[in-house]
């Protein structure tokens, strides 16, 4: 992180919060680990498993009959493994009648030439009962699972607690059964969660567990105040900020061991109430539980975001000392220990932890580039090492979505500082000190000041230019070329930066060939002469780093248009956005429908709407207002690919289009389709009118139905 004018010179020094000397790890790995198969099993890429559980899906019901199973029983594939020989085991849950069987799960192993070899029963045979109307109501169920349980004290039902029907196979003979939630008091906090099964038909409580595999304790940060925390306990009922969830993190409290050796007095956190911290400075677990906090949720950005596993992507955590050395306006990642510092900061920022949401994401973002990039800590190589910290510490920020911690391009702006924050990524130059515009003098300065390059290219190519307010701060993308554009969005810039680094960039990069390795990297993921290849080009140019290319769409993108009640903007369409290639502008979602994601295959571009696929009861809703028909004959056009794991022609799921609340098609799982087809719908009768457009999903209890929507067109 970057110093700050407003310091004394000699407290200036001190604050970096970049790694330690990059001489500690020259022997590092320069890239992350390539997966490797194990036990015997082949590696799958997504797009492989995805093929590989869609033909287990098409193949349940003849392995049901095959099986013997009953009529009223339907096969739901849950996973596969397939073997170096070809061999595949294949797992799948059980429904009866659209209940979900709990116990009726089965592996089916498969030779090469997929011939049932065998079959690994949960619960052997045909699953078969009386009935599946039952005799105690969901609220009985819910009061016999509150009297009954065993795991949580002053146990309760809440609107987040259910008592679902299912058919409970666990023991010799099943039954219809409710399986309950209660919260209380237990092991995991005050708010533990107990499963309670009940029989339907007698009440009595055939089975009882705690549904949290994990400890989740609860933290009050300096920084990031009331947060729930995941520990670990040992046989005595004491408590340590050991994370197991993301790779046994462990947080300890250096006890103002020196920078060289964080580890030297270092102790422990323990709790006997899992309860940790007040949120004031002068208790020591407060810092810790910023730290904790912080290294989860950039674990899991990293993980959600890029499937990476950690630091080196091998699911191994990193220990991180908090409370290091005395008066440390710092914080800092080494490789040689493969351990992060954080300091108490100073009187010059009112001795402030510097264990800020994007602190922890920059410092554990230092070792990501170790594993990869391994960009030189000197030169214009460090100014990006420096810069790709910055940048994934503020997406770690957006990720976490922290009421108390906004995202916004603001660096450390919880800690205090003199001017409200160490760095910011829409101007640079405001802090006195960084870069905002390439020069051949570049890597000759401080690398936390050569950051700001990387930083305004970062910034511009997310929000653009102009001014704007994010995350409640005033932000204004200026550039040195005095060009105007629109931005692509940081999750599309981020993907782009990381695909650069782990990709294109080697120790040495620079600046001009980071351009180049981000140009690159934004073909890969979005097509040569793409928008996106384009608004990159513009924002290196705009920090006086080469010229922007041709534009591919013939003028200026504008991501985020203004929908009108009249005319028909967009080349003809009446809606806003109908590509979806700006990501959820003009659109309403219940669910997170509109995506890039590389799990499926758009139509055009690189965003679609992904409905349903979730192989139990749901509905989800996309839709757009203020759409101004045209007169006419209008009609609305867009491209459907259905893809299910039921059979027959009976509509289990479907995928109906409303405008003003009245279905005007209807779709289900009996159009399933190889690929994309296009559908048209006639809009006569709302022509020169003004009218909402929903798409509106439902599936049944069992078995998935996905519904792909892309180029959606009304003119």
């Amino acid at each position: 992180m970057n110093r700050k004018t407003a310091l004394a010179a000699a407290v200036a020094a001190a604050l970096t919060l970049g790694t330690a000397a990059m001489a500690t790890s020259q022997g590092v790995a320069q890239a992350s680990p390539t997966a490797q198969s194990g036990a015997g099993f082949q590696a799958m890429s997504a797009v492989g498993r995805l093929a590989a559980m869609d033909q287990a899906g098409k193949e349940a019901a003849a392995t049901a009959k095959a099986l013997g199973l009953g009529p009223d029983e339907r096969l739901v594939a849950k996973d596969v493994l397939v073997d170096n020989n070809g061999a595949r085991h294949v797992r799948y849950d059980r429904t009866y009648r659209g209940l979900p069987v709990v116990g009726g799960d089965l592996v089916v192993h498969r030779a090469k030439n997929g011939t049932i070899t065998s079959t690994t029963w949960a619960h052997q045979g045909a699953v078969q009962v009386a009935g599946v109307t039952p005799k105690l109501t969901a609220k009985d169920a819910s009061a016999t699972a509150e009297r009954s349980a065993k795991h949580v004290k002053q146990a309760r039902t809440t609107n987040l607690d259910t008592s679902q029907l299912v058919v409970w196979a666990v023991g010799k003979t099943p039954v219809l059964a409710y399986r309950s939630t209660v919260t209380g008091a237990g092991e995991a906090g005050a708010n533990s969660r107990e499963a309670v099964v009940v029989d339907a038909a007698t009440g009595t409580v055939l089975d009882q567990y705690e549904t949290e595999q994990g400890i989740s304790g609860t933290g009050n940060g300096v920084n990031v105040g009331q947060v729930t925390l995941e520990t670990s306990q040992d046989g005595s009922g004491t408590y340590t900020l050991t994370d197991a969830l993301h790779g046994s993190t462990i947080v300890y409290d250096s006890n103002n061991s020196p920078q060289s050796n964080p580890a030297q007095n270092a102790s422990t956190f323990t709790d006997t109430t899992d309860n940790w911290g007040d949120g004031t400075t002068s208790n020591r677990e407060s810092a810790a539980v910023d730290a904790s906090f912080g290294l989860a949720k950039t674990w899991d950005f990293y993980k959600n975001t890029f499937n990476r596993s950690g630091i080196r992507n091998d699911g191994r955590g990193a220990p991180a000392y908090v409370h290091v050395d005395n008066q440390l306006l710092n914080a800092f990642y080494d490789d040689s220990c493969f351990c992060m510092s954080f300091g108490d900061g100073s009187s010059q920022n009112n001795n402030t932890p510097l264990t800020a949401l994007d602190v922890s994401g920059h410092e554990m973002t230092h070792g990501v580039t170790a594993a990869t990039a391994n960009l030189d800590y000197s030169g214009e190589s460090g100014g990006l090492n420096e810069s790709t910290s910055d940048i994934f510490g503020t997406m770690v920020e957006y990720y976490a979505n922290d009421p108390v911690n906004p995202g916004n391009y603001y660096i450390g702006e919880k800690l205090n500082m003199g001017n409200g924050y160490l760095r910011r990524m829409d101007d640079p130059t405001l802090d006195g000190s960084s870069l905002g515009c390439y020069n051949s003098n570049a890597g000759s300065v401080d690398v936390h000041y050569s950051s700001g390059i990387g930083n305004h290219f970062f910034y511009l190519t997310s929000e653009g230019t102009g001014a704007k307010t994010i995350g409640g701060l005033p932000h204004n993308g200026t550039t040195c070329n005095g060009d105007n554009f629109s931005g692509i969005g940081k999750d599309k810039a981020a993907a782009i930066w990381y695909r650069a680094l782990t990709t294109y960039m080697t120790s040495t990069t620079d600046y001009n060939a980071a351009r180049t390795a981000t140009l690159q990297a934004a073909t890969d993921l979005y097509g040569a002469n793409s928008q996106e290849q384009y608004i990159v080009s513009k924002a290196w140019a705009a920090v006086s780093l080469g010229t922007a290319l041709p534009n591919p769409g013939g003028g200026t993108p504008t991501p985020t248009p203004t929908p009108s009640p009249t005319g028909t903007p967009g080349g003809g369409n009446a809606l806003v956005n109908g590509g979806f290639e700006q990501g959820t502008t003009g659109w309403t979602q219940s669910a997170n429908d509109i995506t890039n994601s590389n799990q499926q295959t758009p139509h055009g571009g690189s965003w679609y709407a992904w409905m349903m696929g979730y192989g139990s009861t749901a509905t989800e809703t996309l839709s757009q207002s203020n759409i101004a028909v045209p007169a006419g004959t209008p009609k609305l056009t867009f491209w459907l690919k259905v893809t299910t794991q039921e059979t027959g022609t009976t509509p289990y799921d479907t995928l109906k289009v409303n405008v003003n609340g009245t279905t005007v098609a209807t779709y289900s799982n009996a159009n399933a389709s190889a690929g994309y087809v296009q559908k048209t719908v006639n809009l006569s009768a709302y022509a020169g009118q003004t009218v909402s457009l929903q798409f509106a999903g439902q599936e049944d209890a069992s078995l998935a139905t996905t519904f792909l929507v892309d180029d959606v067109k009304i003119g």
